[in-house]
């Protein structure tokens, strides 16, 4: 059979979050005591279990924001309920039984899908002593959790482990076990070539960062709306096309650190950070009806100090300067780009509408192109000879303190493929002083390497060594 789904649904601040990350093994869902933090499905493989599933992470049905999304995160839990092969229902054992509870209880029993009852934050077993409320909500599989400190987590394996075999599901292939409280996600993960394409989807809020990724999936799969800051999780969603899979991860709009007035905000602007870190490649979006704002620049520093390949999509074409000439309005969009993100000239830019679903083949014939040419660059006698004769048309000024020219010896690259799909080569030149090496100079070095590198979208990393001590 496909893997079997398993769907954590209850009422908000119940723990659906806390025990999903359990689940999983690692912290991708944001865990807060503010209610209805979690809106888009979240999915990830589980960790705990002798058997292949999948986990997913819901909005809390019947909550009632502030915000207007409580109609959506009630369609999205829908959605789970009626794709689910087994239900995790998340009560607060601390909590008295409430109506939210005994309402998700009936439309359950409604539903034929096997449900399993977690009472959650139980963190002693004097809580246990509330279960004859629970009772009443009528299942009989029951399973008291504390997702804080990972009490009863072995026996939920259990049940899932049974229900799981009777569903015919495959054996998880034998890894390290997950550890007893996960941990974030390292910077880099270790990763095989055929590994999925890590592709970071950033951007200021309402850029079109959840439209783009649901007119790629065709699928409604994240919430999408006009207020700002509707994404709160860095989503990964795992995507196949033309054969090439990939994981498209769809962040939290990035506001200025002004701007952000919650700790949940502060802490998915920081998932967002480390979503560009992790990232094999950036998708930085733009809305072109607005123009490159001073948050596009701050989020592309971010991708350009982080050395991370990058392609520029230009969305809300179409909200563009409509009455102008297609060709006129392509120029002027580009020497717009150019001006105002000149830190990011490595990256090809892909002119799109998201929400017309316009352009989407060239985000991935992008894709494809600079992970075919992240490799193309000179041998180590090409690149010898080509900075050289670079340096002999424009030799280095001498330096105003230190009264001294730059002097290189060599250069090598240097590239590990060991964390990423798309490797990034580094430039290493041994000189005789790299403080010498002015930010000036570098760029034309940098830029002279470009002639002879056609790798649009990688960034040319240099690293100058020394031979003076203490330089």
């Amino acid at each position: 059979m496909s893997t079997p789904t398993i769907a954590i649904v209850g009422r908000p601040n119940v723990g659906k979050s806390a025990i999903f990350n359990r689940m999983v093994g690692r912290r991708l869902a944001i865990v807060h005591d503010q209610p209805g933090v979690t809106r888009d499905r979240l999915s990830a493989p589980v960790r705990i279990t002798d058997y292949d599933a999948t986990v997913v992470d819901t909005g809390g049905i019947g909550s009632t924001l502030d915000d207007g999304f409580a109609a959506q995160v009630a369609r999205e839990a829908d959605i789970a309920l009626n794709t689910a092969d087994l239900i995790l229902f998340v009560c607060d054992c601390r909590d008295h039984l409430t109506p939210i509870d005994k309402s998700i209880a009936a439309q359950l029993h409604k539903s034929q899908v096997p449900v399993l009852l977690l009472l959650n934050k139980a963190d002693t077993d004097k809580q246990e002593l509330n279960l004859g409320e629970f009772a009443e909500l009528g299942f009989s599989d029951y399973v008291f959790t504390s997702a804080a400190h990972g009490r009863g987590f072995p026996e939920l394996a259990t049940k899932l482990n049974t229900q799981l075999k009777a569903m015919g599901a495959t054996p998880r292939q034998a890894e390290a076990a997950p550890t007893d409280t996960p941990e974030d996600e390292p910077d880099q993960v270790e990763v095989q070539a055929d590994s999925p394409i890590r592709v970071a989807i950033v951007g200021k809020p309402n850029a079109g960062k959840s439209s783009l990724v649901n007119a790629i999936l065709q699928d409604t799969r994240t919430i999408v709306s006009d207020v700002a800051g509707t994404t709160r999780d860095a989503i990964d969603i795992p995507y196949t096309r033309d054969g090439q899979a990939y994981t498209l991860i769809d962040t939290a709009g990035m506001r200025p650190r002004s701007k952000r007035d919650t700790s949940v905000e502060v802490f998915s602007a920081m998932r967002s950070e480390k979503a560009i870190r992790r990232s094999d490649i950036c998708l930085l979006v733009i809305d072109m009806a607005a123009g490159v704002t001073q948050q596009d620049r701050r989020i592309g520093s971010i991708i350009a100090q982080e050395k991370k390949p990058c392609i520029i999509i230009v969305n809300k074409f179409d909200l563009y300067c409509p009455d102008a000439p297609l060709s006129a309005r392509k120029d002027a969009v580009k020497e717009h780009i150019k001006e105002n993100l000149f830190f990011l000239d490595y990256a090809p830019v892909a002119i799109i509408s998201a929400k017309q679903a316009q352009g989407l083949d060239a985000i991935f014939k992008s894709i494809a192109r600079v992970r075919k040419d992240a490799l193309n660059m000179p041998g180590t006698g090409e690149l010898n000879r080509l900075l050289q004769r670079a340096m002999e048309m424009n030799p280095p000024g001498q330096h105003r303190v230190l009264h001294k020219r730059l002097k290189l010896y060599y250069a090598t690259t240097a590239v590990n493929e060991k964390y990423t799909t798309i490797p990034v080569p580094t430039y290493v030149l041994f000189v005789n002083d790299k403080r010498l090496l002015t930010d000036s100079y570098a760029q034309y070095l940098r830029n002279t390497i470009r002639t002879r590198v056609k790798a649009a979208g990688i960034p040319i990393i240099l690293s100058p060594r020394s031979r003076v001590r203490n330089a």
